[in-house]
């Protein structure tokens, strides 16, 4: 019995070094964590359960079995994050660069399965070179293997990756089939094809960092979610993240305690500009709202004319779609439509309520536009509010013309209660613009042209642009002061709690993709 003791942990100890010694040191010279230090920072202390520590390759081929190391690169097991069963792969890079191999694979899949079975979220640390080039096909199967369970999976539990060294090839599908994916600046990259492989196709010079980094990824192209500034930022976040969400679809959010007292907030009365042209940071509508410090922002860099996150009101979980009149005056375009669908559908999985903030002239117009797609991509949009089942609230700031209004959790769509301030304007279009095109006949047989297009402007105004002709019809179903506007909140998502919509049987539905 001792000699399979002295064994055991001889392996168990030659598991934890990866690939040896000296490679670790390197990895700490670059300023990253082990893929065990990772897990370490990321778990309640002692939670980590590991499973499959003494796995192997099965490979023979150019001489691989005489490298066999345990675990082969990537540490698999389950445990807790304040409390709650997660769990977790880390990619180890100290061990054939952390490339994937059939077993390697085989390890992800089965807690990704077991995830499913136990109704717990999954969270990736992806640090690798891409499939094992050693390994041929097998490990390209392996990589599509995790792609299936990341579409079972998807909906079922919440699936979370953190891109905290290389990411390239095939791998790169993995996380953007995840709900959320942080990167790490200036460590980590994500990228179809490479710098070199680009030189020669397109003769571009570009490096990593430039072509698939936390910056270009969190700015340009919306791959990722959050960035984090190190390793021990990332697992915090990760941390704060899941917070907000259940353990799987059939789950609630927490709900922290809470107690009511003087829910007023006078600081709202102030902060919509008397002049509807002028901007303002809906960020301030945000803050004057939720819990204090409790906004927790996604895709902060990214069609920032749409700020979409995380908060509680009351204690209660919920996401927030707003639009940004700091940005583009708050027009919907292409990048901000797919940034708030694909939040909305996160929420809407996770039985996570939505609040949503309208202040919006409509799409924003161009030849640019209408090329990328507004039509398709503002579409996705009105499709996520519309499927939505989830209690849907929305506060109506200043504008809602057009079909954006519509577009944005209005009534006709499903959104349960839908709240106006009075500085609200609701209507087909602008004052200016919808007098230039009514009273066209009259201002241009005016003595005085300008004057009469001012004067019609006000008529139209005073008559449309304002919120009581919705209200009247039951579009709104309240017309508040922007104080009560927190107290209403509450008390609408607490009314709304056990809200219960049957929809009609199908497979599922074709969102215009």
């Amino acid at each position: 019995m001792s000699v399979n003791k002295e064994i055991l942990d001889k392996k168990i100890t030659e598991a934890h070094l990866g690939g040896g010694q000296v490679r670790i040191d390197k990895q700490h010279k670059k300023g990253k964590l082990t893929a065990r230090e990772r897990i370490h920072f990321l778990l309640d202390e002692g939670s980590f359960e590991e499973i499959g520590i003494l796995v192997t390759h099965r490979t023979t081929d150019f001489g691989m079995e005489k490298e066999q190391y345990y675990g082969d690169g990537v540490v698999t097991g389950y445990g807790t994050v304040n409390g709650r069963l997660i769990y977790v792969f880390a990619q180890d890079f100290t061990v054939f660069g952390g490339a994937l191999s059939e077993t390697h694979a085989e390890k992800i899949c089965k807690i990704m399965d077991l995830a499913v079975k136990v109704g717990a979220p999954v969270i990736g640390l992806n640090d690798s070179g891409g499939a094992r080039i050693q390994e041929g096909v097998k490990s390209l199967g392996g990589y599509a293997d995790i792609f299936y369970r990341n579409v079972t999976s998807s909906g079922v539990v919440p699936q979370i990756s953190a891109i905290m060294g290389p990411c390239a090839g095939g791998a790169v599908y993995s996380p953007a089939m995840t709900d959320f994916t942080i990167m790490v600046e200036n460590s980590s990259y994500m990228f179809v094809t490479g710098p070199n492989v680009v030189k020669t196709v397109t003769n571009e010079e570009v490096t990593s960092e430039e072509l698939g980094g936390a910056s270009a990824h969190s700015t340009k192209s919306g791959v990722t979610h959050l960035t984090a500034v190190n390793d021990i930022d990332c697992l915090n976040q990760i941390k704060q993240l899941i917070s907000y969400m259940p353990q799987n679809c059939e789950d609630q959010p927490a709900k922290l305690p809470y107690e009511m007292g003087d829910e007023i907030r006078e600081e709202l009365e102030s902060i919509v500009p008397e002049n509807a042209n002028q901007p303002y940071d809906i960020r301030d509508v945000i803050n004057g709202i939720i819990d204090e410090e409790t906004f927790f922002e996604i895709h902060k860099d990214y069609a920032e004319n749409i700020v979409v996150g995380f908060a509680r009101i009351a204690g209660r979980s919920i996401g927030i779609v707003a639009n940004q009149p700091m940005y583009l005056a708050g027009c919907l375009d292409v990048n901000s439509s797919k940034k708030a669908a694909r939040f909305t559908r996160f929420c809407d999985c996770f039985n996570i309520p939505l609040l949503v903030l309208v202040d919006v002239p409509g799409f924003l117009p161009g030849t640019d536009q209408e090329w990328n797609g507004i039509i398709t991509n503002g579409a996705k949009l009105l499709y996520a509010f519309s499927e939505a089942t989830v209690p849907r609230v929305s506060v109506i700031t200043r504008k809602a013309y057009g079909g954006a209004y519509d577009v944005m959790n209005s009534k006709h769509i499903g959104a349960d209660m839908n709240f106006s301030w009075p500085s609200a304007e609701i209507a087909v279009m602008g004052a200016k613009g919808a007098s230039e095109i009514i009273f066209r006949k009259e201002i241009m047989a005016a003595d005085d042209p300008a004057a009469k297009l001012a004067e019609k402007e006000a008529e139209y105004a005073a008559k449309f642009a304002n919120p009581y002709r919705a209200a009247r019809r039951g579009f709104i179903d309240e017309v508040i002061y922007p104080k009560n506007t927190r107290r209403k909140l509450i008390k609408a998502f607490a009314m709304l709690e056990n809200k219960a919509v049957t929809l009609p049987k199908k497979k599922h539905g074709n969102i215009p993709l």
